[in-house]
């Protein structure tokens, strides 16, 4: 996947057999779905060695929900880059989170988060027993914090230039948004706020607007000119 994955869990029951299994699952993952490696399946797909309709099942799964998110968002959300290959990166990310914190969860913990690339999902309370606290980082200095919020139980994904540059492109017109530096989204699940993280961010400024009228999540927006916007319903995160 290209990008650190951390894992914590506050319950005193965990046992190290558990984060052995998430980073299982996230080696799977990546060599599935990167399209860095020549022998991941979704290379094959590119290559056109590997037909779609004889695809995994868990490929089959990240194609459907690709075009539903692609009709949920009005085409601002589109695996199919410019140049005609699949980078699914932008749902499995979310989705391999919600994966993985599933794993933690149905064997019995309640109390942790999982993070990819800044990604991250949350459940419960972190070790002082309070909401978990998550940083949102300065596009352009990335040493620096802008803002904190506090989450129990939802998801917050970032998409902008901090991990791999200017990577998300606008489907519609082919070229990447010039006029955000990043986007925050909270939301139910890491997988939600992932795919309409990515979709907003290619929408441009009007991205934010697009977040304000989803239901149930909360964005915060930083122009290339520092100038921050926040929905109505991200306040309430904030520490």
């Amino acid at each position: 996947m290209g990008m650190p994955v951390s894992v914590e869990i506050a319950d005193s029951s965990a046992e190290e057999n558990m984060f052995n299994e998430v980073f299982s699952y996230f080696d799977y993952v990546d060599g599935k779905f990167s399209i860095y490696k020549e022998e991941s399946e979704i290379s094959k797909i590119n290559r056109k060695e590997l037909d779609e309709k004889d695809a995994s099942a868990d490929m089959r799964e990240i194609f459907a929900l690709s075009e539903k998110t692609n009709k949920e968002t009005k085409g601002y959300f589109d695996i199919k880059t410019p140049e005609g290959k699949y980078d699914p990166s932008g749902l499995v990310k979310g989705w391999a989170i919600f994966n993985a914190a599933k794993i933690i969860s149905k064997a019995g913990l309640h109390n942790f988060y999982v993070e990819a690339g800044g990604d991250i999902q949350t459940s419960g309370k972190n070790e002082k027993g309070e909401p978990w606290r998550v940083g949102i980082r300065d596009p352009f200095k990335k040493d620096e914090i802008v803002k904190v919020i506090a989450v129990s139980g939802e998801g917050v994904a970032t998409s902008g230039i901090y991990e791999r540059g200017e990577h998300i492109y606008n489907p519609k017109t082919g070229g990447v948004p010039k006029d955000v530096a990043s986007l925050t989204v909270v939301g139910p699940d890491i997988y939600e706020a992932d795919r309409f993280a990515t979709a907003a961010f290619a929408m441009g400024a009007d991205g934010i607007n697009f977040i304000e009228g989803l239901r149930g999540f909360g964005g915060y927006m930083i122009d290339y000119k520092g100038i921050a916007t926040m929905t109505s319903g991200f306040k309430k995160y904030i520490v």
